[in-house]
């Protein structure tokens, strides 16, 4: 486990990257933001979870990192034991978690339940969808309190690097670790119409932090797991966060069809994203602010 700690005093914000050592976009945006030196306006940790996972490019050592807290000192599991560490880092704070999917590209949030803390913070951050794992929480850091999970887009890629840099900047920003950003524009005078504002963007605007579209942010929460059996090819047919009614074929385990058998919105749905499931059925239960 790799720490940073920015600004005096003791951190009540904290960053955690890396859970998993196959999801690298969480240990490149902390590098990536750490090497800037930013200045802080709040102390700030921000930890690299999982090196010897990473280094070995596997999801874990022992044991799933994400299903072993609150964790336990003298396990023999490698990742137990780093349970313990992690959470013990973590305490205290409201903490951010990056990581990354088979399933979706676009960046999406993930809660335990939506409270205060998470009310004021989805909002701010550049995702559109939240979900609410319901009781499906067991063995993850999201279970410490006050905790924001992000999927950042696909695994491994180039894209939820750089969107999990942008989603640590959004984060820090909603809890006052940063300054809120000027958003400018080129060669706009001031007071100007928005005819004449460029239709270049700064970065600055790629964290949307202006005040937010009444309902632009969908809350979802989890309902039950879509098992899949063991098989040589597996297909997906939905689109996850689109809605999949009743009687709709929604995959595929070699010549198997599994057909709904009630509506359903598909959530981390993916063909050989876990071992045993093929993602979850989920509800829409509102939207956010």
């Amino acid at each position: 486990m790799r720490i940073y700690e920015l600004g005096d005093g003791t951190p009540e914000v904290s960053v955690v990257g890396s859970i998993h050592g196959d999801e690298p976009c969480g240990a490149r945006a902390i590098e990536r933001f750490v090497a800037e030196d930013p200045d802080v306006e709040r102390p700030v940790k921000l930890i690299v979870a999982n090196e010897e996972a990473l280094a070995a490019d596997a999801r874990y050592l022992d044991e799933d990192l994400n299903r072993a807290f609150p964790g336990d000192p003298n396990a023999e599991s490698h990742e137990r034991r780093l349970a313990h560490d992690l959470g013990r880092e973590v305490r205290g704070t409201t903490a951010f978690s990056l990581h990354s999917t088979q399933s979706y590209a676009e960046p999406f949030a993930i809660v335990d339940a939506v409270d205060a803390i998470s009310r004021s913070i989805l909002p701010r951050l550049p995702v559109d969808v939240a979900v609410e794992t319901n009781h499906f929480a067991e063995g993850r850091l999201i279970e410490h309190a006050h905790t924001i999970e992000v999927e950042a887009g696909l695994q491994k890629s180039a894209e939820a690097a750089d969107n999990a840099y942008w989603l640590i900047r959004a984060f820090l920003t909603a809890t006052n670790v940063l300054p809120a950003p000027a958003v400018a524009s080129d060669g706009g005078s001031e007071g100007g119409g928005p005819d004449e504002e460029s239709e270049s963007q700064t970065e600055d605007d790629r964290l949307k932090l202006g005040i937010p579209e009444e309902g632009s942010l969908d809350v979802f929460r989890l309902l039950e797991r879509l098992p899949k059996p063991p098989a040589d090819q597996y297909e997906v047919h939905a689109t996850n966060f689109e809605p999949v009614a009743a009687g709709e074929t929604f995959a595929r385990a070699d010549a198997e069809q599994f057909v709904a058998d009630r509506d359903f919105y598909p959530i981390l749905l993916s063909a050989y994203g876990y071992a045993d499931i093929f993602g979850y059925a989920g509800e829409k239960v509102g939207t956010l602010p």
